[in-house]
């Protein structure tokens, strides 16, 4: 009995240092992405555009991000993110993770792959980055590099060019307060193996999802939600990809004229 116990306190020690570490290294990462936030930033001041779009950004002929979406044009450049959405906010999503002996899994915000040559070990480094302004608009991104700060850079660039409009409102038959603070109609996201439910929720009951999913829905600007999902929700790319899917499919509804009134439903971000 005393050898088991003593067992099991290694084993405890252990996983207590393995949380030690992975909370060391996401604070780490958080900050490396910070850093690169405030370069990118800095460097949008001397952004000099390559596209037809971005040079009718920088010349001041389009000056909301509206405009872009309803006339069709494709996202080049994130600088182009930055300068009509200055308030941009970033939050990395969880999708590494390493086994503890106790079991279970500690989840991490990079997530490495090693590859075997005659040379040795080659290590890639994976990062999933999300953007959004809490006010209607949303992206992601996934960045993958033989070094961190690169895959991080590639990560936020990919969600600058991939941002996209939210509809918001308010479909619960329980709220019927015809405010934009949850969604208005049930959708459906399919990724993989993984599928998403994402139903309206009443005012006050706040985000029903798990904890990284809630990221996506704060930077979104949607306060109330609730979501049932299916398959391998283990797979947390997937799973994210799953949820973007369903908030996409918002956009491609034909939404009739009353249901703007009745559900307050609006389209990108609100003054």
């Amino acid at each position: 009995m005393e050898n088991e116990n003593e067992v099991m306190g290694e084993e405890e020690e252990e996983d207590k240092e393995l949380e030690e570490v992975g909370e060391e290294e996401r604070e780490e990462v958080e900050e490396e992405a910070k850093e690169i936030w405030e370069e990118v930033k800095d460097e949008t001041e001397k952004w000099t555009p390559k596209t037809k779009l971005g040079k009718m950004v920088k010349e001041g002929k389009i000056t909301d991000i509206k405009q872009i979406f309803e006339s069709g044009l494709k996202i080049k450049e994130p600088e182009i993110v930055d300068f009509l959405l200055p308030d941009l906010k970033q939050e990395l999503i969880l999708i590494g993770g390493t086994p503890g002996k106790g079991g279970g899994i500690q989840r991490r915000v990079v997530r490495r792959t090693a590859r075997v040559h005659a040379s040795g070990k080659r290590m890639s480094f994976s990062v999933l980055s999300v953007i959004g302004n809490e006010n209607g608009y949303l992206g992601i991104g996934f960045g993958k590099s033989d070094d961190t700060k690169k895959a991080i850079a590639q990560a936020i660039n990919k969600a600058k060019k991939n941002i996209f409009p939210i509809v918001r409102g308010c479909g619960s038959w329980y709220c019927a307060c015809k405010r934009p603070h949850s969604i208005p109609f049930s959708v459906k996201g399919k990724k993989g193996s993984v599928r998403v439910t994402l139903l309206p929720a009443p005012r006050g009951l706040g985000l029903c999802a798990q904890d990284e999913i809630k990221k996506i829905f704060r930077l979104a600007g949607i306060k109330d939600i609730r979501m049932n999902s299916f398959g391998n929700t283990g797979a947390r790319i997937n799973f994210i990809y799953g949820v973007e899917d369903a908030l996409k499919s918002l956009i491609r509804l034909k939404i009739r004229q009353e249901d703007y009134e009745n559900k307050g439903i609006a389209i990108g971000s609100i003054e």
